[in-house]
């Protein structure tokens, strides 16, 4: 008896990683590292938030570029690219909110349109906003432009809570680590969408990491521990480093 190879469902590799626990942990090192460093251009080398801002997108055009190009998943392309996201939406953040004086709450809802957006018109051509599906240029280009918008977003829903609100490090942090032990036992518990939880929880990871990295780095009398930028960014590289070193990851798969 013969088998049809035609009918047989195809498996197909993405160029980006399945979704665990080291993915997560190492996307809050990824996003707490893009605070640190993201302030270390801008505040520490005195650049500014307009030409960090520009240095950081050029640096997230090229790996992007570089993400296309490659044939297979590559950690290191992959995570240098989330970095690339993170430190840009630190700093582009900071200038719409600060530099450009729409504040923390006008910045936040104007990014939160631009991410509705990307979503819409993503889920509008390719039908999907699973990163199981992002097996081709363009849902990789979505894929990475929402990535940007929800990085920037997280940034200042970040500086939002503990600047606008007034809560503190502390207590914005406990809020948004709060908010996604929710969302994990959603996922545990319940049926909802996989992706809708993949999304808001890739989301919400972003502020955690903004006001961590905060804490770490602002001066003592605001609250924070006045570690170096540098080398809080430093041993936040060498943390994600050890741990994809230590733990391999698998790419996501899909089947046709």
């Amino acid at each position: 008896m013969s088998i049809d190879m035609g009918t047989l469902p195809q498996q197909v590799f993405t160029k980006v990683p399945q979704v665990t626990l080291v993915f997560w942990l190492v996307k809050i090192l990824a996003t707490t590292l893009g605070e640190t460093a993201g302030d270390a251009l801008s505040m520490s080398l005195n650049l500014g938030y307009l030409i960090s801002s520009i240095i950081f997108i050029a640096m997230f055009a090229t790996a992007v570029f570089v993400q296309i190009r490659s044939t297979q998943y590559s950690s290191m392309i992959y995570w240098t690219t989330i970095i690339a996201t993170t430190t840009a939406g630190t700093t582009m953040a900071d200038f719409a909110d600060r530099s450009l004086g729409i504040g923390y709450t006008g910045g936040s809802l104007v990014l939160i349109v631009l991410l509705c957006i990307s979503f819409s018109t993503w889920y509008r051509v390719a039908g999907s906003l699973s990163n199981q599906s992002v097996n081709n240029v363009k849902a990789e280009c979505f894929y990475w432009v929402t990535i940007l918008l929800s990085q920037t977003l997280g940034t200042a829903l970040g500086d939002w809570t503990v600047d606008s609100a007034g809560l503190g490090y502390d207590a914005s942090a406990l809020i948004f680590g709060s908010l996604l032990l929710v969302l994990l036992a959603a996922y545990l518990w319940s049926s909802i969408s996989r992706t809708l939880l993949f999304w808001l929880s890739f989301i919400l990871t972003r502020p955690l990491g903004a006001v961590v990295g905060d804490f770490l780095d602002k001066p003592i009398s605001h609250g924070g521990l006045e570690f170096s930028r540098f080398s809080a960014s430093a041993a936040l590289l060498f943390g994600m480093v050890l741990c994809l070193m230590l733990f391999k990851q698998q790419t996501a798969t899909t089947h046709h």
